[in-house]
């Protein structure tokens, strides 16, 4: 019989972290060995228990030192909380150049749903004129625009840029400030409301006709199928992975 894969959790007192400790606890083939949270000493933990792979979801502003910690201590890990920049994930990259063998998956979103909806709206992105990102969460989400947008624009950028395409238009002029941020080109807005959980509209326009890709989240048990997929891979992906997409068989 196959041993288990040890697994700690990190933010495990948050809404993601309990979650995920639940998930692990009822798959067979895991064995969640450590659920730390705010203030447990993370590198005693993971030296007593001896994880295989670690999962973060944590905050932004602790999640990558948590990172750094766990490379050093030759744990793989699956991170889904976002704030990444590109600087914070090169040094990443850069810290599991020296530790051959350890993982690392940084996955903007889990949901199988919502990484369907980032690789549609990449592949939609070149046949429309116009384009802008809406994320919709809870008001308890600590940045915005959140990772999955970011990536959804990301892609969508990279897209348009390969099919030589211009700009959208946008007659707007400079100093108004409702216009979202811009991710490489594409408009990316945010709404934090009340009873929401997770969810994003992909809007693209050309004269005449509209296409909107929308997927919703209701529910953080959705993003679980993603974590443990993560989980169960990172130990035969060294080095840097983001997106839950490269995991999957498109």
């Amino acid at each position: 019989m196959t041993t288990p894969l040890r697994v700690a959790v990190l933010g495990a007192a948050g809404r993601m972290g309990a979650t995920t400790v639940a998930a692990v606890e009822a798959a067979p083939d895991l064995d969640l060995v450590a659920a730390l949270d705010a203030g447990d000493d993370i590198a005693a933990a993971i030296a007593e228990t001896r994880p295989d792979v670690a999962i973060d979801f944590t905050v932004p502003l602790v999640t990558e030192a948590n990172v750094h910690t766990l490379i050093d201590a030759g744990v793989n890990v699956v991170v889904g909380t976002t704030g990444w920049t590109e600087e914070s994930k090169a040094r990443v990259a850069q810290r599991l150049a020296s530790t051959p063998g350890v993982g690392v998956i940084i996955a903007p979103n889990f949901g199988l749903s919502a990484v369907l909806a980032m690789r549609f709206a990449a592949q939609a992105a070149r046949y429309f004129e116009s384009v802008e990102v809406i994320e919709l969460h809870h008001p308890g989400k600590v940045d915005a625009p959140s990772g999955t947008a970011r990536h959804t624009a990301a892609a969508i950028a990279a897209a348009r840029t390969e099919a030589g395409l211009a700009p959208s238009p946008d007659a707007t002029e400079a100093g108004f400030e409702a216009r979202g941020m811009d991710v490489e080109g594409v408009r990316v807005h945010s709404v934090r409301l009340r009873g929401l959980v997770a969810h994003e509209e992909i809007l693209l326009g050309n004269p005449g006709e509209q296409l909107t890709i929308r997927q919703d989240s209701f529910d953080r048990v959705s993003f679980m199928p993603g974590v443990l997929l993560a989980t169960r891979q990172v130990s035969t992906r060294p080095g840097l992975t983001i997106g839950l997409e490269n995991l999957l068989d498109f």
